[in-house]
């Protein structure tokens, strides 16, 4: 167990050390995951960028990740989950829309603007402070892939074993300290796991 994010991602760097300043960008997902990002960017004396992305929650079970879109309008589905619950392609179209609201609004609230081009041509080393079911970094990578970027490295402190091996094959490499097989959150690994706030994610981009 960690003690924090920050103990975390200082953990993680370790592993790292391969990267330190090289020719890349490290991209942390919001909220939390840009906490991680800040200290894994330190210590690799390399550039930080945020991308804001949201879970898409199942109807009625909103923990329950179909799918995630990035701040760019791209979103990844988990397809099989979808037939399951029935999820068709008009369902898929009002939460992507109801989702989109909610980062035009993060956007606004961060004082960060995002889209474009920003990261076309870059390696990136994005960094979470954690996966269940990956759909959050898998809608982060299909924004990167669009965006033609050079490489998308995956760092994480702690990961679901099935995660792993289902989102491995998407990334040039996936580095992380922990992989773990009876995976229910995130927050379960950590002693002090805090709800990261907008200020916070804006003080920490703008430090």
């Amino acid at each position: 167990m960690f003690k924090d994010r920050v103990d975390a991602a200082l953990k993680l760097c370790q592993k790292l050390t391969f990267f330190k300043n090289g020719n890349f960008v490290v991209v942390g997902l919001t909220r939390g995951g840009v906490v991680t990002a800040k200290e894994v960017s330190k210590f690799l004396n390399l550039p930080l960028r945020a991308m804001i992305v949201k879970k898409i929650g199942a109807p009625g079970s909103p923990e329950l990740a179909i799918g995630a879109i990035a701040y760019s309008g791209h979103v990844f589905w988990n397809k099989d989950l979808c037939v399951r619950l029935g999820i068709n392609s008009s369902l898929k179209n009002i939460f992507w829309k109801d989702k989109q609201k909610e980062i035009n609004l993060l956007k606004k609230e961060m004082g960060i603007r995002l889209g474009g081009n920003e990261f076309r041509g870059k390696n990136v080393l994005l960094v979470d402070d954690g996966i269940a079911t990956g759909m959050s970094v898998l809608a982060a990578l299909e924004s990167l892939r669009k965006q033609k970027v050079k490489k998308v490295i995956l760092a994480v402190p702690v990961i679901a074993i099935d995660t792993l091996n289902y989102i491995k094959k998407y990334f040039d490499g996936v580095i992380y300290l922990k992989k773990q097989k009876d995976f229910y959150a995130v927050s379960e690994y950590y002693k002090d796991f805090p709800q990261v706030e907008t200020n916070e994610v804006s003080r920490l981009l703008t430090k």
